[in-house]
């Protein structure tokens, strides 16, 4: 009888922890007016929003020496570079030194009841945007997040300022030649401006000059639409909250996008049939919502929407009102059509027991649920979804996976 009490207690206690590092659907993104930078680093964000933190880390004189001489090395550059991007790039970059001193200072300076104690329970485990570290020890999670960070901030430099080649060369390539002397001029001219706001965090020169480039190279691909629930999104998500859930076996239809590869043409053929596809399953009531997916992706820096294409049409064409219709406008490809779908149905509060319905052509719908899974775990490191039944040649379910809420940090332009 002792024994099973002991067991009892145990399991309580197991499952007390875990649930202690789950996202909540409750939790609100701390944001800022530049979309870009909290959705690609969040917690650099949370360093510069929350006050006691910000105090905190400001009054640490070892992070206010490495962020004085890290001023120093761009200012050297400034004075050197000349037209050598790489330089500029060596400068402003994180290397693996000021990575490891800065996460000393941080685990240093962790304890459980202090901000960065308060920062890591209040704000990293429960928003799931390092979902991937929640098993970790609560500083070491912190830590994780800091090298995540920065190592974002290197790769948005290294395609965005040098010319490395991104994951999707053919849509995400840098705009400029590094042979160009105006590039040169533009990329010194971003160093400066690096450093010029007062009072700055160790961190905020190479973040700064991160998001100027991807500005610079019309790259704010992240931002579009943002914040949705005040804008594209505003009458289904306050639609969602009125929803008895209850009458539906499937909480969204998602319909991937399929980009043109003409620049003139706003939506292609496939986007239109499968918009079909996803009316037709919403007319016999199977789900309360259409979640259309995908971003400005073809052909290279289209101006067209995938999204809004097919959320117009829908509208315009199908007659399907506005308030049933969630744009998702950022996925680049169909893993990440999958898996920012999952991340609006948490962050919209839908049930996160209740499948998903995928809808859209044959070859897409059985990549989706037979080799689409093993390519989202190679390339975002997890599967962002869960199969469920195959119900025709064109729907099938899916459940989505907490997991999917982890910024992707090789990818600014849809992390």
């Amino acid at each position: 009888m002792k024994s099973c009490y002991l067991f009892l207690v145990f399991w309580l206690l197991c499952q007390s922890l875990t649930a202690q590092n789950v996202p909540s659907q409750s939790y609100q993104l701390i944001k800022t007016r530049n979309a870009v930078q909290y959705k690609n680093y969040y917690l650099l964000t949370l360093f510069k929003q929350l006050p006691g933190l910000n105090k905190m880390l400001k009054e640490n004189s070892m992070l206010e020496k490495i962020s004085r001489s890290k001023s120093e090395k761009i200012n050297e550059a400034l004075k050197n570079c000349k037209a050598d991007i790489s330089c500029y790039a060596r400068a402003l970059k994180f290397s693996p030194e000021e990575i490891t001193a800065i996460s000393q200072q941080l685990s240093n300076s962790y304890h459980e009841n202090n901000e960065l104690g308060k920062l890591v329970s209040n704000h990293l485990i429960p928003s799931g945007c390092y979902a991937l570290y929640a098993n970790e020890n609560p500083k070491n999670l912190l830590l994780k997040a800091w090298e995540q960070d920065a190592n974002a901030i290197n790769y948005a430099i290294g395609v965005y300022v040098e010319g490395n080649k991104p994951n999707y060369p053919k849509i995400d390539s840098i705009s400029f030649s590094s042979k160009d002397k105006e590039y040169a001029e533009l990329t010194a001219t971003n160093a400066w401006l690096a450093l010029q706001s007062d009072h700055q965090l160790f961190f905020e020169p190479a973040m700064q000059f991160a998001l100027q480039a991807l500005e610079l190279n019309e790259r704010n691909e992240a931002a579009d639409d943002e914040p949705m629930d005040k804008g594209v999104n505003f009458a289904a998500h306050k639609q969602i909250k009125k929803t008895d859930w209850k009458k539906y076996p499937y909480s969204v239809i998602l319909v991937p996008g399929a980009g043109p590869e003409e620049k003139d043409v706003a939506l292609s053929a496939g986007g239109m049939i499968r918009c079909r596809l996803a009316a037709l399953q919403y007319k016999k009531g199977v789900a309360p919502f259409i979640v259309v997916s995908g971003g400005r992706v073809h052909p290279y820096k289209t101006k067209f929407s995938e999204a809004y294409e097919m959320k117009k049409f829908l509208m315009q064409v199908l007659e399907i009102p506005e308030s049933v219709i969630i744009m998702e406008p950022h996925a680049r490809h169909t893993t990440t059509n999958l898996r920012n779908c999952a991340r609006l149905m948490f962050r919209y509060g839908m049930p996160i027991d209740k499948p998903g319905l995928a809808c859209t052509v044959k070859s897409q719908s059985y990549y989706i649920t037979n080799i689409l899974p093993e390519r989202c775990k190679k390339e975002l490191g997890y599967y962002p979804y869960k199969n469920g039944k195959r119900l025709s040649d064109t729907e099938s379910e899916f459940y989505l996976n907490t997991t999917s809420l982890q910024i992707d940090f090789d990818e600014p332009l849809d992390p």
